[in-house]
């Protein structure tokens, strides 16, 4: 058998396969860090979300009760303990936990 036709793994290409699959690691772990929601973006302010439910103007928001936050909501994708999670209102944005919104449906 020659060198061309030896179908056995060698030292260098271990090394390029390991270096490829370290690579689609770190893309992968970045593309599932996502961004938090801005209170500028146009679906935050047309919800009238806020990062942190106590900056909440109660009197443009007449909805909005004390101890009303996104841990607390139903569609908030996460524990109540975490910091922030998913919104399916919000796709591909993590919101505060502590943060507040208009479509606000308490959990069951």
């Amino acid at each position: 058998m020659n060198a061309l036709t030896n179908n056995t793994p060698n030292r260098r290409t271990f090394i390029l396969q390991s270096v490829t699959g370290l690579g689609a690691v770190a893309v992968a772990t970045q593309a599932s860090a996502q961004a938090m929601v801005d209170e500028k973006d146009p679906q935050a302010a047309a919800l009238a979300y806020k990062a942190d439910a106590s900056t909440v103007d109660k009197a443009k928001q007449p909805k909005f009760a004390a101890g009303q936050n996104c841990g607390s909501c139903a569609l908030f994708q996460g524990k109540a303990s975490d910091a922030s999670g998913g919104c399916p209102l919000f796709a591909g944005k993590k919101v505060s936990s502590k943060g507040w919104c208009s479509a606000y449906a308490k959990k069951a």
